[in-house]
């Protein structure tokens, strides 16, 4: 009798292994999925670019000529590096701290409220990829110049 059972049952498929190459790009990874991973990258591009942010950070407090010189760094450049890369950097760190700072408050609020339903993981990583893009953008047409 309960090898009628068994039989009757569609087999599920077994995944042994996954190939990076064929298996990887087809693979539907949900938002929650993309917050995370981009967690991630934006905490490791704000701690590779640490010399970066000191170096900003000390040539705008250190005198009135070094401040004029980290302004102009954003218009000019500095020696073989232009203005706008240095803008496209800039820009890449405000999102990274935009970002990292956005998915940790939703990761505490899931915590402290014991959140943990696939809805609300849904929909509050929809929330923190809006307002993370959408607050660099507004940031970027300031940093660019557009207002």
């Amino acid at each position: 009798m309960s090898d009628l059972t068994s039989s009757t049952k569609p087999k599920r498929p077994e995944f042994r292994n996954i190939n990076a190459l064929t298996d990887l790009p087809t693979y539907r990874l949900p938002a929650a999925g993309w917050v995370s991973i981009l967690h991630r990258i934006s905490g490791a591009i704000m701690f590779l670019l640490m010399p970066f942010i000191i170096w900003m950070f000390d040539k705008s407090v250190s005198s009135e000529y070094s401040y004029a010189k980290f302004t102009s760094a954003f218009n000019i450049g500095l020696g073989f590096v232009p203005g706008v890369l240095i803008k496209l950097v800039v820009l890449a760190l405000i999102w990274a701290y935009l970002h990292h700072f956005i998915a940790g408050v939703r990761h505490l609020w899931m915590d402290i409220n014991h959140a943990v339903s696939k809805e609300f993981g849904k929909s509050s990583a929809v929330v923190t990829l809006a307002l993370s893009l959408g607050l660099t953008a507004i940031l970027g047409a300031k940093l660019f110049g557009l207002y």
